[in-house]
């Protein structure tokens, strides 16, 4: 999109099952994802809505997916009855999935005529009325008396149609209860969105899943096959060594006008480059009474965006360290401004490891040789922005920096989980 082009980072999933229940309880389901490029926009670049939060329900969900990593997590789930399969984008940013309906794209647009499970919202429909505003504007009646939604991105991209039922198909006697998603009929892209976050409308909510995680294998921009990695609804098997942190809860004064409050908000302490800790304070990721500076963990951001205050003391530290390399008044895709000329590799290693600090002790390390990206050109950028590029005052870690990590979102807990790994030998 305009503003910020292929910002959003997507896990394809083309799925392999192992035994899902109509609920999708205390069985184990497994995706494979893709990293490929898309034009969608970053979570962070979404208006932020200021909806009602509703919990989740609890589970004992288990279910592994797999998938290839590229610029975007996209899972392709089997939609409706007899199911298509349709690529939705795996975003924990995002509440409302939908999926494409505009036939643009015919091989990947799904077509509710051939499904017997699908049926449209009418406007009287609890979820349709206005005064819950869960949406980016308000739900409207169309000509037809039937629930219309929109929903817009911050450079004025607009998803639009209708607000349906659907089911999750995943064989013949196992699928999800109908859940509400959009059905588009007015949007540019091939792929949907697979919301995941802590809003009511979410998949996550309506499909009552208790945890999900997925593991994201090394970006390999030039490889011609992609690495795969693997994503899990329900219990991963390998959750017994992952460190958790909690989600946080702010009361509902600070949720406004800049706070969302369905995000997996957690609680930075600091940043580390090489043995030396930034001189950031921990304010600058907590939330302020208007909500900016919430601290959030996205997989559908690529990159991970910063507010001024923690920006500026990492620019400073990487133009002491390498400022001799610094390419001047260059900007990659609009967001990131400290980039180089010179091999990515080499220049890590004078910058040294990144570690995101958490609280108990939780660590996100981000080695040497994956703190610069690879743009192309003899050009490598440090893969980390500022939000107010984004027009969101917020802290946002991306799936760039979740490379060799699983993350789990344990929902039930409301706790984040994170675990070093191969990623590509996860699946």
């Amino acid at each position: 999109m305009a503003t910020i082009p292929s910002t959003r980072c997507f896990f394809a999933f083309f799925i392999f099952f192992n035994s899902v229940s109509s609920s999708i309880q205390n069985n184990s389901l497994s995706f494979t994802l893709t990293y490929l490029p898309l034009s969608h926009q970053s979570a962070a670049a979404k208006i932020r809505t200021n909806s009602l939060s509703q919990q989740a329900s609890s589970s004992g969900s288990n279910h592994r997916l797999s998938f290839k990593y590229s610029q975007a997590l996209i899972v392709s789930l089997p939609i409706g009855t007899p199911p298509q399969a349709q690529p939705m984008v795996l975003d924990t940013g995002s509440q409302l999935s939908w999926i494409q309906c505009h036939n643009k794209t015919p091989t990947t647009s799904f077509d509710p005529s051939l499904s017997s499970s699908f049926s449209i919202l009418p406007c009287n429909h609890p979820i349709c009325k206005p005064r819950v505003p869960d949406f980016t504007l308000p739900t409207t009646c169309d000509q037809n008396r039937l629930c219309h939604y929109s929903y817009f991105y911050a450079d004025g991209t607009l998803a639009e149609g209708n607000l349906v039922r659907e089911k999750i198909t995943f064989s013949r006697y196992q699928s999800t209860p109908p859940v509400a998603l959009g059905c588009a009929t007015a949007s540019k892209d091939a792929e949907g969105i697979l919301g995941m976050n802590l809003g009511r409308l979410s998949f996550a909510s309506q499909a009552k899943i208790s945890k999900f995680s997925y593991c994201t294998p090394r970006r390999q921009n030039n490889a011609k096959i992609k690495p795969t990695g693997a994503f899990y609804l329900g219990q991963n098997p390998y959750s017994r060594s992952f460190k958790y942190v909690s989600v946080l809860t702010f009361p509902q004064s600070q949720r406004s006008p800049n706070f969302d409050p369905f995000a997996y908000t957690v609680g930075m302490e600091g940043i580390r480059i090489g043995a030396k800790r930034l001189d950031i304070p921990r304010s600058a990721f907590r939330p302020d009474a208007g909500g900016s500076g919430q601290t959030i963990i996205d997989s559908g951001t690529e990159y991970t965006y910063l507010v001024n205050e923690a920006y500026d003391k990492i620019q400073q530290e990487i133009t002491r360290l390498v400022g001799s390399k610094i390419r001047k008044g260059y900007v990659y895709r609009r967001s990131l401004d400290l980039c180089f000329n010179g091999n990515a590799m080499m220049i890590g290693r004078l910058i040294g490891n990144m570690v995101f600090e958490f609280g108990k002790g939780v660590e996100i390390v981000i080695s040497k040789d994956r703190v610069l990206d690879d743009v192309g050109r003899g050009i490598s950028c440090l893969a980390i922005g500022r939000s107010e590029r984004l027009d969101v005052p917020s802290n946002i870690i991306g799936n760039f920096h979740q490379q060799n990590q699983w993350v789990e979102f344990d929902i039930v807990n409301r706790r984040v989980g994170f675990g070093g790994a191969d990623c590509s030998k996860s699946v």
